[in-house]
């Protein structure tokens, strides 16, 4: 006799944690010259892994890199695109292998709220099985997990919800020590809680001014992780 009730189909796994390259041409390639840069350096003390804002760093924000972080043995992992299905493809393809850096700043997630409208759930649970990785990876490093920075202009839009249902979910994921969860958003914010153009041009990515508010904002939290 069978158990299954007529109908009922088991869960699809959700998008956020199937593990998938991009499909980009350039892609593969910058994960492979990452993976280059990261065996070239002779010790790697800073890894910032993310999307197209971390990525950000190399050129909107590189003056602040180089100003902050340039004697500091930092690699950039952002991804132009990266959702955090592609961040869990990089981690099992050797993104983070070899190395053993005291502080991972991760920032992730508005890509899967943007271009796809995940569930906040969804969106959460690929950024909880990134950590699990990451701890099992670099056991030994401190991991400072953002907050999703602000999105859309004022905070009744659609996309600025979601993302602040996915912080709200991902805070359980820091346990204080080894996990610390940092909301860093005010400091994108006007007292009415938008966001100005002179702040995010396109009310996603950060204008290069604001690499700088954003290093000042995590410094205590690096200089901690030395």
């Amino acid at each position: 006799m069978s158990h299954e009730r007529k109908g009922e189909m088991p869960e699809p796994t959700p998008l956020s944690l199937l593990a998938t390259p991009q499909d980009a041409d350039w892609w593969l390639p910058r994960h492979q010259q990452k993976l280059a840069e990261k065996a070239s350096m002779e010790r790697v003390d800073l890894v910032f892994l993310g999307d197209s804002i971390t990525q950000g760093w190399e050129a909107e924000g590189r003056v602040f890199w180089d100003e902050c972080y340039g004697s500091l043995n930092a690699l950039n992992l952002g991804f132009n695109g990266d959702r955090t299905e592609h961040v869990l493809w990089r981690l099992a393809h050797g993104a983070v292998e070899g190395i053993d850096p005291k502080c991972l700043v991760l920032l992730i997630g508005t890509n899967n709220t943007g271009h796809r409208q995940d569930a906040p759930q969804e969106t959460a649970l690929g950024i909880q099985a990134i950590l699990a990785i990451l701890r099992v990876k670099l056991p030994k490093t401190k991991i400072l997990l953002l907050a999703i920075f602000p999105r859309s202009a004022k905070p009744t839009q659609k996309m600025r919800v979601l993302n602040d249902e996915v912080n709200r979910l991902m805070q359980a994921y820091a346990d204080t020590e080894e996990v610390v969860y940092l909301d860093i958003n005010e400091c994108f914010l006007d007292d009415n809680g938008r966001v100005s153009p002179e702040v995010m041009g396109d009310y996603l990515h950060i204008n290069a001014a604001q690499y700088r508010v954003w290093a000042e904002a995590i410094a205590p939290y690096i200089l901690l992780s030395k």
